[in-house]
């Protein structure tokens, strides 16, 4: 079986991102691979620690992806600041005799180093053009833990697991190997913290993750990270305000110092992303959103609304409600450009982490979150069938049915995007939903 299909079967996907399926980024051929080692997200400690704990399996994941798009060469982006990582990474790339095809280079330690654009101009100098893909200029973008899930895959090992940081106000930050379709809840205990309900939480990191609901959900394969806060932070003021409040406040309020696009990652790559012209339109009531279709270049970093506006508004929100129009009348950005050059004001007007970790309220909470082995026992696992972009998994076990960790209970439908989907335990089928499997753990019943 080719590497293609070996990823395909093995269910992988990208690793606390979006989800988009891996097998689906090896169907072309590229110049680089690239492996997003970036990890730019205040607080978040996983991919860090990955490259520290497993850095042959990762190099070897990596080569094989890139061997496998005939990629000449492989380039794994680290921020500087890991230092003993990177001196460690470097000596693994000799050992293995990969030093003419694989290099390390280090990133500034800047926000967001980690978006797939931003890396790709910070590796190779080169500028992915508007409402496009890395592949256009001939690079395709992994991160360190679905490379070390390509090497895991290769030993016959699908994805059952990733790996969570639990950082924020709590007694005790830690990053834990997590088996999917766990409660959140339960991953949340591990951190001293047994009542949940009073934190809010976020999902994913504090800069582009959400406020949850409620936390009574299940861990999926992009799960990267859970962000305790109390209810009173700003950080989680400003993020429960909704798309309408935000409106509001935008139209009364913006005073159009265009620090909001100044500032903002993809304008100063030189896309025509100008959030404050799209701040601007809320003042005149216009009905007509093709004019606004400059929205659709946001990749919501959320820069702008938490770090840029002086007036502390809302301008990636008030993208985002521009987006939402767009897509409802089938609307799409049709660029003008296909050369662009970088903002000669770029590297005056990068992000600096520290800087950001300030402004948004998160200084004393930025420390170590070490890896901490934790046996997880459920009695029950939750398996969603879309954990990834795309169709949702097909299920191909019954009720009833006995499964082993590792058995693929969920198929990619044909002609479909998507993913495979694994039981993460032994255990017994009790129920298929719509959107998931639910597996009683342990002997079977």
């Amino acid at each position: 079986m080719d590497l293609l299909n070996i990823v395909k079967d093995a269910g992988i996907i990208g690793a606390g991102g979006a989800g988009f399926p891996t097998h689906a980024k090896l169907t072309s051929k590229a110049e680089y691979i690239l492996l997003n080692g970036a990890e730019c997200e205040p607080l978040l400690r996983v991919d860090q620690q990955l490259m520290e704990r497993f850095p042959d399996e990762i190099i070897k994941g990596l080569e094989a992806a890139g061997r496998y798009i005939e990629a000449r060469k492989a380039i794994i982006g680290i921020k500087g600041k890991h230092k003993e990582v990177i001196i460690l990474l470097r000596q693994r790339i000799g050992a293995l005799g990969l030093s003419n095809y694989m290099e390390v280079m280090e990133l500034r330690d800047i926000y967001p180093a980690g978006d797939e654009q931003v890396l790709v101009h910070e590796l190779t100098q080169r500028i992915v053009p508007e409402v496009s893909i890395p592949l256009k200029v001939g690079c395709v973008v992994i991160n360190a833990e679905t490379a070390l899930n390509i090497s895991k895959a290769m030993a016959g090992n699908p994805v059952t697991e990733t790996y969570i940081t639990v950082a924020g106000d709590v007694p005790q930050r830690l990053t834990v190997k997590v088996p999917v379709g766990v409660s959140i809840r339960d991953v949340l205990r591990q951190c001293g913290v047994e009542n949940a309900d009073d934190y809010a939480v976020i999902d994913g990191g504090p800069m582009m993750g959400s406020v949850m609901n409620n936390v009574d959900g299940y861990v999926t394969k992009k799960s990267k990270g859970y962000v305790l806060l109390r209810k009173d932070h700003f950080l989680i003021r400003k993020k429960s305000v909704s798309l309408d409040r935000a409106r509001i406040i935008g139209k009364t309020a913006c005073e159009q110092c265009r620090m909001c696009t100044d500032l903002c990652p993809r304008y100063l790559l030189g896309h025509n992303m100008q959030p404050h012209k799209i701040m601007r339109a809320l003042s005149y009531n216009l009905e007509d959103v093709k004019e606004q279709q400059i929205a659709q270049l946001c990749c919501e970093c959320n820069a702008c609304e938490l770090f840029s506006c002086p007036a502390n508004l809302h301008p990636r929100s008030v993208n985002k409600f521009y987006k939402q129009k767009l897509a409802e009348q089938g609307i799409k950005y049709q660029p003008i450009l296909m050369d662009f050059q970088v903002r000669s004001a770029r590297d005056y007007r990068l992000i600096p982490s520290k800087r950001l970790v300030a402004r948004i309220g998160l200084t004393a909470f930025d420390k170590p979150a070490p890896l901490t082995q934790v046996e997880f026992k459920p009695e029950y696992v939750s398996i969603a069938l879309r954990q990834h972009i795309g169709a949702p998994a097909t299920p191909v076990v019954a009720i009833g049915e006995q499964v082993k960790a590792g058995q693929m209970i969920a198929k990619i439908p044909d002609n479909s995007l998507g993913a495979a989907v694994h039981s993460s335990f032994n255990g017994t089928v009790t129920e298929i939903k719509d959107n998931s499997i639910l597996i009683k753990v342990g002997s079977y019943v």
